[in-house]
């Protein structure tokens, strides 16, 4: 299943023409379904649904609520989990609760709030319920508040807000409940963006990423500990 009513819509159309690519080349009878106005049909004797959809609808339990209620298996995590996990508040509420330390945060959906307090500056602003950094933007000052808060409304309802930490981006993957290695990110120019992570050779990523054994642990450690507190599920990604 790709494409579907995202803003992400382009991004999963390729990446799922490569999962039906990859399926086909290892003996799969493979039917490729776009549920573009969020409705579809799958063929008789489905065995299984690949989810190759990004963003709302595909990745915030909608779907897997449909796939549920049909009885038909599907890759990834389930309803329950899935649209907790898109939810960025959250999420973080549920992370904060197993100890899971995050940023210093608020939330705005006010078009005209002013610079929230008890917040340093420079701070990151991000849709509470989007994915692929749509409407990410950063505030390095008290007047690039106004636009930048605009911008990132324009991703839809609520704004996450936080505080900015300067550092190396990771990711680690989950599957099976086993840590994969650990993957350092280093954009060429900027931060990793929409355009970043979807332009090729503008992103660098490296893997295993140079972390020494105990940093690496705590990395994984933490990825684990994130996917148990949003419910747990048999394959995730931890961004940090």
């Amino acid at each position: 299943m790709l494409g579907g009513p995202s803003g992400e819509r382009e991004v999963s159309l390729q990446s799922g023409a490569a999962v039906a690519d990859a399926l086909r080349g290892l003996g799969h009878r493979v039917s490729e379904i776009d549920p573009v106005d969020k409705e579809f049909r799958l063929p008789q004797n489905t065995d299984i649904v690949f989810l190759a959809l990004h963003g709302t609808y595909g990745e915030d339990g909608t779907v897997q609520a449909k796939l549920d209620a049909l009885g038909v298996p599907y890759t990834g995590c389930g309803e329950a989990v899935s649209r907790l996990a898109f939810d960025k508040v959250a999420a973080k509420q549920a992370c904060a609760g197993r100890g899971i330390t995050t940023a210093n945060d608020c939330v705005v959906d006010d078009p005209g709030a002013g610079l929230p307090g008890g917040l340093e500056l420079p701070l990151v602003l991000k849709p509470v319920c989007q994915g692929s950094s749509i409407g990410l933007e950063f505030v390095e000052s008290a007047a690039a508040w106004p636009s930048g808060l605009a911008k990132s409304l324009e991703g839809g309802g609520r704004v996450l807000v936080e505080e900015r930490i300067e550092g190396r981006e990771v990711t680690v993957g989950i599957v099976g409940g086993q840590p994969l290695p650990v993957i350092e990110i280093t954009p060429k120019r900027g931060a990793y963006d929409y355009a970043n992570k979807y332009t090729a050779g503008a992103t660098e990523y490296t893997c295993p990423a140079a972390f020494d054994t105990e940093a690496t642990r705590r990395i994984q450690c933490a990825g684990e500990q994130a996917l148990f507190a949003v419910g747990g599920g048999n394959c995730a990604r931890v961004d940090f």
